[in-house]
């Protein structure tokens, strides 16, 4: 080329540096906008990971306590004190002083113990262990009857299956339940006996089907009188919350 630049090479190398000029005017300036995106990527990018489904990290639980104090509006309350079973044993009790008294025994030990409580778990004791003897529901009642009452219960059942004997009950209801009797031992064994007066439609057959006992047409009336016990004796005891049946006994 003998020093002499070639025209066509030249205007390569204007528009390459053009080119250049162009690019770096709109790549090579970085911009407030663009800084403040860089910084929210490094921002997210340190930031731990959420798996699917869970909450997002800008959610944060906080302590029931501190919802309620920002709504203004204070925790409820919904423990019944001494003072309010002391009123209901009371007014359970109506004139029966002594019973009244042997109640708040109970509650003198157990700040837990209320009577009304108390008869709804009875209540609900007495349907299961009636169909689960009715049944022959062993497992059952090994966790509602006390050692002695059990062995008692399943002789009967034992005795019952070894002559082939089955009962077809049917459980109406409870029409009435009331506390007798309540005490508190030396031990610290706590004791409530309870009358039920419930309705059963019941019959017993033998190994041929024949009803040999009962009425499987008609509802009959029961009068049971049952005790239950509890150890409340310690606090450790009173974690065990199950009253147990210990004694049953006919009506007078």
């Amino acid at each position: 080329m003998n020093g002499e630049i070639n025209l066509l090479t030249l205007l390569s190398l204007v528009i390459a540096v053009i080119a250049i000029v162009k690019l770096r005017s709109v790549l090579g300036k970085r911009t407030g906008d663009d800084d403040a995106r860089l910084e929210k990527r490094r921002r997210e990018a340190s930031m731990p990971k959420t798996a699917p489904g869970s909450q997002s990290d800008k959610v944060v639980a906080l302590p029931r306590r501190d919802r309620d104090r920002d709504r203004d509006v204070e925790p409820v309350d919904t423990s019944v004190t001494v003072a309010e079973v002391e009123a209901r044993i009371k007014s359970f009790a109506g004139e029966d002083t002594a019973l009244a008294t042997r109640l708040m025994s109970i509650l003198a030990l157990d700040s837990k113990f209320d009577p009304d409580g108390f008869l709804r778990g009875a209540k609900q004791a007495y349907e299961m262990i009636v169909t689960a003897f009715a049944e022959g529901n062993r497992r059952m009642l090994r966790d509602l009857l006390s050692a002695d009452v059990l062995d008692s219960f399943t002789r009967a059942i034992a005795e019952r299956e070894q002559k082939g004997e089955v009962i077809d009950q049917s459980f109406v209801g409870i029409n009435k339940a009331d506390i007798l009797e309540a005490e508190v031992n030396a031990k610290g064994i706590a004791s409530i006996t309870v009358r039920f007066i419930s309705q059963l439609i019941t019959a017993t057959r033998d190994n041929k089907g024949t009803v040999i006992d009962g009425d499987e047409t008609r509802i009959k009336d029961v009068t049971d009188i049952w005790t239950f016990s509890r150890d409340i004796s310690t606090k450790d005891a009173r974690r065990n919350l199950n009253w147990k049946l210990v004694g049953t006994q006919a009506p007078n």
